[in-house]
């Protein structure tokens, strides 16, 4: 995949299935609901668009906290150097070390073998 290859479409199937808010969205609620909201900016998966900022809503609870198991998988995508619009790509893109499945869709329950497919991503 090369910068700026991501689709329009891309983006807004992501848009359409998980949520894609503004990242000035997401900090005012988060403003909300913890005193000092700049700890989680810090973990949040963004992706960037023409100039704008966005943060994919695969990556929240129901309640707004995020996903454990994302902010990992983030964690170790900055560790391998993966640019965020990648880690986002890769996390709605079928997987063939997920027997086919995409990663947002086994976060749940596989994190070895996303673990394992996150490290293939890094050696491409």
């Amino acid at each position: 995949m090369r910068p700026g290859s991501v689709s329009d479409q891309t983006w807004e199937a992501i848009r359409t299935e998980f949520g894609l808010p503004a990242l000035e969205q997401v900090r005012r609620r988060l403003s909300e609901l913890v005193e000092d909201p700049e700890p989680v900016m810090r973990q949040l998966v963004r992706v960037f668009i023409d100039e704008g900022t966005y943060c994919p809503g695969f990556q929240f609870l129901a309640g707004g906290r995020l996903h454990p198991t994302v902010t990992a998988l983030f964690q170790r995508a900055m560790e391998l150097k993966i640019p965020h619009n990648y880690f986002t790509i890769w996390m709605i893109t079928p997987s063939r070390e997920l027997g086919g499945s995409r990663p947002v869709d086994v976060h749940k329950d596989r994190r070895a073998p996303l673990q394992r497919s996150l490290e293939a991503l890094g050696r491409r």
